[in-house]
């Protein structure tokens, strides 16, 4: 015969079935927001250092070279 589980094991399989329950719609189109945000900073920030190499490359070839 199986024995039932500890009162501690019950809440331990409640708590993580409350975990492991599917993602709603709403929070779905939350994360997919949040990886929408991230990939437009990361891509401001690969523009911005671009920008910026590009400025100081200018810069030292305006330069005028001393001999």
């Amino acid at each position: 015969m199986t024995e039932p589980f500890s009162r501690r094991r019950q809440e331990a399989e409640i708590a993580f079935g409350k975990i492991q329950t599917p993602s709603t719609p709403r929070d779905r189109a939350f994360d997919e927001l949040d990886m929408i945000k991230a990939a437009g900073e990361e891509k401001t920030l690969r523009l911005r250092e671009a920008r910026l190499a590009k400025e100081l490359q200018d810069k030292l070839a305006s330069k005028p070279t001393r001999l």
